[in-house]
């Protein structure tokens, strides 16, 4: 039981943090186009506020929860005298989500601080530098994201 609701929070965790990508990247940042440059900067930059909070936690519980059911089988295993090979299809999301966490950290360090001391300002075109900067890095680990979620459900190897 334990188990299969620590999976349920990874794969939540996992569906907030993609989902929002996919909503910010395609609907939201389209969707923001009709409003002048100012507007859409501080807009954006308090739905990212917002954004980045939940992130923070997803990225937190998806690290966790993942890493306590790497270390459950390969205990498990272990005290059956067995030796864990863990599936190759784990330790690439392993990896990719590390690359994923550490870009995110990366994003709400450097860019997303420019962008809110750009809308404190009114300094726009930094802010529109810094929040193109985001969008990229955002572009990036979405394309992680969905390549993990590929490759986790349909294997390496085919």
């Amino acid at each position: 039981m334990l188990y299969a609701t620590l999976k349920t929070l990874h794969l939540l965790s996992v569906i907030v943090w993609v989902g929002g990508m996919v909503f910010t990247q395609f609907f939201l940042r389209p969707a923001l186009g009709s409003l002048e440059g100012p507007q859409r900067l501080t807009l954006m930059q308090a739905v990212l506020a917002r954004f980045f909070s939940a992130v923070l936690a997803a990225a937190s519980l998806s690290v966790l929860t993942g890493l306590w059911m790497m270390r459950r089988v390969a205990g498990q295993t272990a005290q059956v005298g067995v030796t864990t090979h863990m599936p190759l299809e784990w330790l690439v999301m392993a990896a990719l989500g590390t690359l994923m966490a550490l870009i995110f950290g990366y994003i709400r360090v450097v860019p997303y601080p420019r962008l809110v001391a750009a809308v404190a300002a009114q300094d726009w075109p930094a802010g529109a530098t810094a929040l193109a900067t985001i969008r990229r890095w955002v572009m990036v680990n979405l394309i992680l994201g969905v390549a993990t979620v590929a490759i986790t459900q349909m294997g390496v190897t085919g």
